[in-house]
């Protein structure tokens, strides 16, 4: 398995618009997007740091995705 790269949250923002999920509603300092098609949720905390990994773990098991999906998103758009 790939090591997961340390991510801000605007990266996690345009990986998961880019795969089809919308803005739902923003809660205090998390943003919370939805998949029409799937009805997937993934709730983003909106802070200026890297995120744990363990937080973006949780992230990617809401959402569906594989560690491989992030991490060849990640190096494209670098």
């Amino acid at each position: 398995m790939p090591k997961l790269p340390p991510l801000k949250p605007r990266e996690i923002v345009r990986f998961l618009e880019r795969h089809g999920f919308v803005l739902d509603r923003t809660t205090g300092s998390h943003q919370i997007f939805y998949h029409p098609n799937s009805r997937r949720r993934a709730v983003v905390p909106r802070h200026n740091r890297d995120l744990p990994k363990g937080t973006l773990m949780s992230l990617l098991r809401e959402t569906g995705f594989s560690r491989e999906e992030i991490v060849e998103f990640v190096s494209g758009a670098r």
